[in-house]
Formats: structure tokens, sequence, C-alpha cells
């Protein structure tokens, strides 16, 4: 008989996507009326608030020993660095761009996965990787003026990549303890006194001077993107099979590459096209790769 946990998971893990698919486009809209620093804290600090209410409210039991060790680590990857790096890189390129580069995230969260697990994957798996992220590189280098040639924004978009993987591998582990919810609440309260002093401090370098729209995408990204959001994709992924799960990540740069054309009014270009569909392949392939490993040897 055939379990029915695999498909609840995946169900799950597509609504977390479809939530986090208007994070791009929504902070390239945001960034044209704030400052990206006040976009990458201000939007952890709303969700700490709902964080903290929802905690209270529903009395859970605090987290123990190493497990707030665990929770730093989420909320390095997924409160503080996602946010920040990628809002500062989208203050200069175009969300569409940005979408491309992150697609290697389901291939970064299936490596954070073996090396936490401490797997050993066939050397196909390594090798679709690098291609995976080859491709990425190789993107970024023709949009910003041919190869080697590598905007700061793109080292940004890739350090995101790599911030956001850790944090939903060990997320994902964690959420088995936690529980999905407690634990994104738990990592955005952590965060909260840095993240509020990054706010306060970017108020006052620059006060934000935003339209309803703009404030609007804030709002998005603070309630949805940081928060509710986190409650579908880590309820997925602590479901399981983390590695299967983390394949829908593919759908995302799709679908936020249409809503930056839909919503932004971004062209399409062929070499974004072809690029986009490089890295996703390269990605699709080294998940599937990790989940099924080489079988072991047998004795002689």
């Amino acid at each position: 008989m055939v379990s029915s946990s695999r498909p609840t998971g995946l169900w799950w893990g597509l609504l977390g996507v479809a939530a986090f698919s208007f994070t791009v486009p929504f902070t390239k809209a945001a960034v044209a009326g704030m400052s990206p620093l006040f976009i990458g804290s201000g939007r952890a600090v709303v969700a700490a608030v709902l964080a903290t209410l929802a905690l209270a409210l529903t009395r859970q039991r605090l987290p123990q020993g190493a497990q707030w060790a665990r929770l730093a680590v989420v909320a390095g990857g997924v409160v503080a660095g996602f946010p920040l790096l990628t809002s500062f890189a989208l203050a200069t390129t175009p969300a569409s761009h940005g979408a491309v580069v992150i697609a290697l995230l389901p291939a970064a969260t299936a490596t954070a996965a073996v090396l936490r697990g401490r797997e050993r994957p066939r050397p196909v798996f390594w090798l679709i990787t690098g291609a995976g992220a080859l491709a990425a590189i190789a993107f970024a280098s023709m949009q910003s003026g041919g190869f080697g040639m590598l905007h700061w924004a793109d080292l940004l978009l890739l350090g995101a990549v790599v911030s956001a993987a850790i944090g939903y591998a060990e997320g994902g582990l964690l959420a088995r303890e936690l529980g999905p919810w407690q634990t994104v609440s738990w990592a955005l309260v952590l965060a909260s006194p840095l993240m509020v002093f990054l706010t306060m401090l970017s108020v006052a370098q620059q006060s934000p001077s935003a339209t309803a729209v703009q404030w609007a995408a804030f709002a998005y990204l603070g309630v949805v993107s940081m928060f509710l959001g986190f409650f579908a994709w880590y309820h997925g992924l602590a479901i399981g099979p983390m590695a299967q799960v983390s394949q829908i990540q593919l759908v995302q740069p799709v679908l936020s590459i249409c809503w930056a054309a839909l919503l932004l009014g971004e062209d399409l270009t062929w070499t974004t096209i072809i690029g986009g569909v490089a890295v996703i392949l390269c990605a699709g392939a080294a998940v599937r790769v990790r989940l099924n490993p080489a079988p072991a040897r047998r004795g002689p």
C-alpha cells in the first residue's frame, strides 16, 4: 500500500514555492522606493512580530540546548542572509536575471542535505552540480558584459543561494523536532534584535519614501515571503523526503521570471530563457541523482 505522506509533502512544498516565487519581483519593486537594507531587515522585523504573537498565543515550548545553535544557522541563512543579499543585488539587476541565478537553489539545497547528512553520493552528482553552477556563472557573466566579468550583484545572488540552501536543509531537519512553523518562528525571534538594529540604522541613513504599491510589495515580503510561506515550505520538507520535496524549487525560477514579465514589464530575452533552462535542467538532474544513490557493494 502506497503511503500518502509523499504527495502531501509535495503539495505543501508547492504551496510554499508558489508563495516564494513572488519574492524576487516584489523585492525588485520595493527597492525602487526603499533602501535594500531597510527591505532586507525590515521584512524580518514584520515577520518576527507575527512569529512572537503566534508563539505566545499557542504557548510553544522553548527550544532546548543545541537546538538554539541550529536555529541560529537557520536564521543566518533565511532570515538574514538571503533577504539582505538579494535586496542589495536586485537594486542593480533585473528580477528575471536574479531568478536565473537563484535557480541554482534546488541543487544547492540537495548539496547541503548531502553534506549535512554526511552522505556519499555518486561522483556524477558533483559533476552535474558543478555544471549547474558554471551555467549560472556563464549566464551572469554574459549579462554583465562578457565571460569573466561577474558583477558584484551576481556574487551577492550566489551568496544568497548558499545562505538559503544551508537554512533550508537545517530548517527541514529541525522542523521534525520543533514543528515547521515553530522552526521559522523561533529563527525569526532569535534574529530579531539584529534585524531591529539594522532597520533603525537604515531609517536613520535614508527614510523610506515609497508608493502604496511599493509598500504593498514590502508587506508581502514581510508577511508571506518571510513568515507564512515558510509554514508550508518547512512543513513539506518535514514530511519529506526532503530531497524530493526540494525538487519543487525548480518551478520557482520559472514562476519568478513570468511574474517579472507580467508585473514589472521586464523583457524575456533569449539569453534569459536559455540561461534559465540550462540552470534548471542541471539543478533537476543533480537532485534526481541525489535521490538515486549508487547501490551498496556486496561482499565477495
